[in-house]
């Protein structure tokens, strides 16, 4: 999906999953409820906004920071999903199904988060169809996210893959001041999303450093020459 096109839903959901939409829809005995029921949380680095087979008690809705959601493997190794930003709302998938959490959300940074109850959520998107709408179209763009990563994994090299996903990085969570994509991230955790052992990666890495695709700093990595990465990923933003 184009950049454009997933900043619109994003822009889209935010402009109806705030307090002033809220007030001008609801009743007011439901925005009341709301107002009452909402809570703002806040988590350090490390902590666990939820945890894979906990049972669902509400929704996050990310006002500051980035966190990671993942699963783990058979062999108890993380599998990263996906990074969540501000703006982005978690935990509403397996509260629709009826479900536990299928994943554990992760702070990587220190978050700030609105946390809304399971079932004033649920009573929300019963009455406000332009929310109901929005999350609509939340889900359909994670689907296609998720068909994407399938095809990611399925078809591309260990380098292809990780161009697409410096330059999808870069999209999703922007870059500070100086240029370097807002995340900082392990080698193990870079090897994960890429789907390679953490010595490939430490390798390709150095690999990209040195051909000038992109300028290493630690764990902090910002993209010199985004047209070659396109190119060597085979990747369409």
């Amino acid at each position: 999906m184009s950049l454009e096109k997933q900043i619109f839903i994003e822009n889209k959901f935010q402009s109806v999953f705030n307090d002033k939409a809220f007030k001008e829809i609801l009743s007011k005995e439901d925005y009341t409820k709301y107002i009452n029921a909402k809570q703002t949380l806040f988590f350090n680095k490390g902590e666990s906004l939820f945890e894979e087979g906990r049972n669902v008690e509400g929704v996050f809705f990310i006002e500051s920071g980035t966190a990671k959601l993942y699963k783990l493997g058979f062999n108890r190794k993380e599998q990263i999903l996906r990074f969540i930003k501000e703006g982005d709302i978690i935990g509403y998938r397996a509260l629709l199904i009826g479900e536990a959490y299928q994943a554990t959300a992760e702070a990587m940074s220190d978050l700030q988060a609105t946390y809304i109850p399971a079932d004033l959520f649920l009573h929300l998107l019963e009455v406000d169809p332009q929310l109901s709408f929005a999350m609509l179209q939340k889900i359909s763009f994670e689907l296609g996210e998720s068909s994407n990563t399938v095809t990611f994994l399925a078809q591309k090299t260990v380098r292809e893959r990780l161009a697409e996903v410096l330059l999808l990085l870069e999209q999703k969570l922007g870059t500070d001041p100086e240029g370097f994509i807002k995340i900082s991230l392990t080698r193990e955790e870079i090897a994960n999303l890429i789907g390679t052992a953490t010595e490939s990666a430490i390798r390709l890495i150095s690999e990209f450093k040195q051909d000038n695709y992109i300028e290493v700093e630690g764990r902090n990595l910002k993209i010199l020459n985004h047209e070659k990465l396109r190119k060597l990923g085979h990747v369409v933003l």
